[in-house]
């Protein structure tokens, strides 16, 4: 894998290109710093809802229609996607067409064109698209998660918004969000794939009118738990969703790496702890699976599962034990290796793809400033020890860090406080 270069312009606007042998692909990927921790209560969802936007058109291509008819002519993928902290738009072409992806994205980066009509239009898609989330349980507890755990903050809030807030929503609103978010000063571009060549001229000329403001920050999160707190959403269900975990490690925290490597040990894979204890030896639950989450501002640990309802307290009972097992008995050398050479192989495969690559060099960027590669990366894998894993677990699977999410058949959450002991 080539070395990736770094450029930054005379405004802010940040160049990372990543020239990839084995290829005939290129990605091109906008990453702009903001998302739906920077919202205030009154346009909570804007920042989707631009997203959106950004497909209704531009001088140079009027429609949706034309908007997506310039890639599809030449069998290109392209979308966008919106976080808590960053939003993102690209395109995928045979390499050949790199200049029709950089002019494409470009365009729609900067110069759609925000019609009321089309705001007033796109609201009834955005409604659809929140009723979705909130008829999908798998998908809705994560907002019940993220709400036990920041409450009525940006971080506690829904990404897609609510739909008396969305249907509010003017074009001065998308505006004044743009001027205020949208900056050389929090964009990368990036390129990787089959590229030759010096592309700091192409880009320079393609974002030349990009808003040289400098944007606006979002608020910090207040974190504050003294005890175990449980949040249950009633919902008729054939099974109970469920997150159980901890408050964890931001980005830039000197153990986060080390959390990875937990998460990975306790539900990470088919033959974790999680999966053998609670799918294959009980039977509880399709699909079971332990995260380590980080923000540039906060982080978690979770085991999320839909389980039985009648066997909810057992699958609970089981996530706690799993948990005071890793931080009371040291894993042991052969499963510490396992989990390390899953999360390298794991990376070496998404490094197939210029897509991944993109995402992969554009995030590390945006988000922390400073891009490791990927033997960086492994070296700070490989230095987690043993006594590592167990100092992080003591630390993290404490009863006043643990948290449970709940949507199902349930109405009184007190049946599961006697649970919450670690």
């Amino acid at each position: 894998m080539s070395e990736f270069q770094k450029h930054t312009f005379k405004n802010g606007l940040r160049l990372v290109t990543v020239p990839m042998k084995n290829t005939k692909a290129v990605t091109v990927l906008v990453l702009v710093g903001t998302g739906s921790k920077y919202e205030t209560k009154e346009i909570n969802g804007i920042s989707h809802f631009l997203e959106h936007m950004f497909f209704k058109g531009t001088k140079k291509r009027p429609n949706t229609l034309a908007i997506a008819e310039t890639l599809d002519r030449v069998g290109g993928e392209y979308n966008a996607f919106t976080g808590k902290e960053q939003t993102g738009y690209w395109a995928k072409v045979d390499s050949k067409h790199l200049d029709l992806a950089l002019d494409w994205v470009s365009d729609m980066f900067l110069n759609s064109k925000i019609e009321q009509k089309e705001i007033n239009r796109e609201k009834g898609v955005i409604n659809e698209e929140v009723n979705m989330y909130l008829d999908n349980p798998k998908m809705y507890i994560w907002k019940i998660w993220e709400s036990l755990l920041y409450g009525n903050q940006p971080s506690g809030w829904l990404i897609l918004g609510k739909r008396d807030v969305i249907n509010k929503l003017t074009k001065k609103d998308f505006l004044n969000y743009l001027k205020n978010h949208y900056s050389s000063h929090n964009t990368v571009v990036v390129v990787a794939g089959n590229i030759k060549g010096d592309l700091k001229n192409k880009i320079n000329n393609y974002f030349k009118n990009i808003n040289t403001e400098k944007p606006k920050d979002k608020k910090k999160v207040i974190e504050k738990q003294t005890k175990p707190r449980i949040l249950v959403h009633y919902k008729k269900t054939d099974q109970t969703h469920l997150f159980l975990g901890v408050r964890g490690y931001d980005l830039f925290h000197k153990d986060r790496f080390i959390l990875d490597i937990l998460g990975i040990i306790l539900g990470g894979s088919m033959s974790s702890r999680m999966w053998i204890d609670i799918r294959e030896k009980q039977g509880l639950s399709y699909y079971v699976r332990t995260n380590a989450d980080n923000y540039t501002d906060t982080g978690t640990l979770y085991t999320r599962a839909g389980v039985d309802n009648k066997r909810i307290d057992i699958a609970i009972q089981i996530i706690l034990k799993n948990y005071k097992l890793i931080k009371d008995k040291k894993v042991n050398e052969k499963e510490l290796k396992k989990a390390k050479d899953f999360i390298k192989g794991r990376l070496i495969l998404a490094m197939e793809g210029s897509d991944e690559q993109a995402m992969f060099h554009g995030d590390q960027e945006l988000l922390e400033d400073n891009i490791l590669t990927l033997d960086e990366i492994f070296a700070k894998i490989e230095s987690v020890t043993i006594n590592d894993i167990q100092r992080v677990a003591k630390d993290i699977f404490v009863p006043e860090k643990l948290n449970l999410a709940l949507i199902g058949p349930f109405k009184d959450k007190k049946r599961f406080e006697k649970l919450l002991n670690i």
